[in-house]
C-alpha cells in the first residue's frame, strides 16, 4: 500500500504538471480543445492524489495527516480540489496557470520529506479529531489558494488588462466567494483545535506559535470580508488584502518548523 501510494504520488505530481502546461497553453492559444484536455487532465491529478491519501490512509490505519510529507500532499489535494470546482462554476481555466502551481510546489516540498510511516506521537492519537481537524484545514488552504490566484490575476487585469483573462469583476467575484467558502471552514479549524488542545495538553488556548498564526489569518479574512461588506471595499484594496491572507496560510502552514512549540513534531517527521 505505502509503495503504491508513492507511485500515485508520482502520477498526480506528472498529471498536475502536464495539466499547468496545457492551461498555460490554453491561456495563451484560446484553443478550446486545449482548456478541454488541460481540464481533464486536473481531474486526473485529483483522482491519482486523491488515491495517493486513501491508499496511505489504509496502510496507516487513520487519517494521512502526521507529519509534513502527508500534510502537505493533502494541502496539495485541497488546492486542486478547489481549483477544479471554482472552474466548474465559473467554467474560465485562466486561473489554473496560478492555483496548480502553488499545488507542484507543495508536491516538490513533500517529495524531499520522508515517506515512511510513523507511530503518532502521543498528542495526534485521536483519529477522530486528527481526520477532521487537518482535512477542515486542507479545504480551508485550498479555498485560499484560489482566492489568492484570482487576486494577483485582478491585479493584472485592472492595471495591465488582457484578453485573454476573464474581466476584472469576475476575478475579484471569484477570489470572494472562494474566502465565503474558506473562512467558516478556518473559523472550525481554530474551534477543532481548541477542542483537540484541552484532549491532547489540558488547555483549550496557550497562544502556541502555530495557535496564534491560525488566530492572525482568521482575523485578517474576517477583516476582508467585513472590508468587503462594511466599508465596500472592491479592487486593489480587496486583492492586496487577499494576498497578504495567502502569505499568512503559508507562515501558518510552515511557521512551525522554525519557532517550534508544541506543534514542533509536524516539522520533525
Amino acid at each position: 500500500m505505502v509503495k503504491m501510494s508513492l507511485y500515485l504520488f508520482s502520477a498526480g505530481f506528472l498529471t498536475l504538471l502536464c495539466a499547468t502546461i496545457l492551461y498555460l497553453w490554453h491561456t495563451a492559444s484560446r484553443r478550446d480543445d486545449v482548456g478541454r484536455y488541460a481540464t481533464v487532465t486536473a481531474w486526473g491529478g485529483v483522482l491519482f492524489l486523491g488515491s495517493s491519501l486513501l491508499m496511505r490512509m489504509i496502510a496507516a490505519g487513520r487519517g494521512p495527516f502526521s507529519n509534513m510529507y502527508e500534510f502537505s500532499t493533502a494541502f496539495a489535494f485541497g488546492v486542486v480540489v478547489a481549483y477544479v470546482a471554482v472552474e466548474q462554476r465559473y467554467h474560465t481555466r485562466s486561473l489554473g496557470t496560478l492555483v496548480l502551481p502553488v499545488a507542484l510546489g507543495l508536491m516538490a516540498y513533500a517529495s524531499t520529506l520522508p515517506s515512511t510511516i510513523e507511530p503518532l506521537v502521543p498528542a495526534l492519537q485521536n483519529n477522530l479529531l486528527l481526520t477532521v481537524h487537518v482535512t477542515v484545514a486542507i479545504l480551508a488552504y485550498g479555498t485560499f489558494a484560489v482566492a489568492f490566484g484570482a487576486a494577483v490575476l485582478y491585479l493584472y487585469q485592472s492595471h495591465v488588462g488582457a484578453s485573454w483573462l476573464p474581466m476584472a469583476e469576475v476575478l475579484d467575484d471569484m477570489g470572494y466567494h472562494a474566502v465565503m467558502a474558506g473562512f467558516p471552514a478556518m473559523a472550525l479549524v481554530l474551534i477543532l483545535g481548541a477542542v483537540w488542545a484541552d484532549v491532547a495538553w489540558g488547555r483549550y488556548w496557550g497562544w502556541d506559535p502555530k495557535e496564534t498564526a491560525s488566530l492572525v489569518t482568521w482575523l485578517l479574512y474576517g477583516g476582508y470580508l467585513h472590508a468587503r461588506a462594511v466599508r465596500g471595499w472592491r479592487g486593489d484594496r480587496s486583492a492586496v488584502l487577499l494576498i497578504l491572507g495567502f502569505a499568512a496560510v503559508m507562515f501558518t502552514y510552515f511557521g512551525n518548523l522554525f519557532f517550534g512549540g508544541l506543534h514542533s513534531y509536524a516539522g520533525l517527521q
